[in-house]
């Protein structure tokens, strides 16, 4: 059930910030040898490639490629590699207690990569600098994905490639080559984080079991208990009260 409080961990914003940096420094070497390099946005191509024809009658204005886009295509629940949904994870143990997090749900995040350039070559550079990196995996780590100071390991996983020519044929339309790149990012989702106060004192009442009726009188009762709040110490004293009548 929902508990009502807020939390964001911003799992699929950090994953996204992360992916987008990846590529953000690729670099390709024109055919009179100067080298730029291909700037890269969040947004689907369908909407660079509007873009592109909107612009095809004024090239001062009209948007730049080779360019590269990407967006997220699909979230959905991986169950290889879901754990014990009754595990707890205990972090950042201070004092006064413990923050303490739920088991985290595993789930799949599709994005894709687009390549979009006016000629071959120049997507081909792109291709090559990008395909390398990915064998087809490559993981990074992502800091504070469950709770601050924390780092996640997340896998990248490419999954396949597809190429398309937008290019009609007529002498008006701006030609357009988009290789497509499908990945995939293991992506844990973590719950609200509780902190749980530190157990000072412990009560047992022991009971004798050998009748019926001796059952229900507890023999002894055992409290242990921990030094006063100001100490931070793992000393502990135990003290036995017997319980019993003669």
């Amino acid at each position: 059930m929902l508990s009502g409080k807020h939390f964001y961990n911003q799992t699929i914003r950090k994953s996204v910030a992360v992916f987008g940096t990846i590529f953000n420094n690729v670099r390709i070497r024109k055919y009179n040898s100067t080298e730029e390099r291909v700037p890269i946005s969040y947004g689907p191509r369908q909407k660079f490639l509007a873009s592109i024809e909107s612009d095809k009658r004024d090239e001062a204005v009209a948007i730049k490629v080779p360019r590269m886009s990407f967006e997220i295509s699909d979230i959905s629940y991986d169950s290889s590699t879901s754990l014990n949904k009754n595990n707890k994870i205990f972090f950042n143990e201070t004092s006064t207690g413990t923050d303490t997090i739920n088991q985290s749900v595993p789930y799949s995040l599709t994005m894709q990569l687009n390549i979009l350039s006016k000629t071959q070559d120049e997507a081909l550079q792109i291709m090559e600098q990008i395909l390398p990196t990915f064998t087809p995996e490559y993981t990074v780590a992502i800091k504070d994905m469950n709770g601050p100071g924390s780092s996640v390991d997340v896998p990248i996983i490419l999954e396949g490639v597809s190429f398309q020519d937008e290019y009609e044929g007529d002498f008006e339309t701006r030609r357009t080559i988009i290789h497509t790149l499908d990945f995939k990012m293991k992506i844990r989702f973590y719950g609200l984080t509780t902190t749980n106060p530190v157990i000072r004192t412990v009560t047992a009442d022991l009971y004798n079991n050998s009748t019926e009726e001796s059952a229900q009188t507890p023999v002894d009762r055992v409290k242990t208990e921990l030094g006063s709040s100001s100490d931070t110490s793992d000393d502990f004293t135990t003290t036995t009260t017997f319980g019993f009548d003669d």
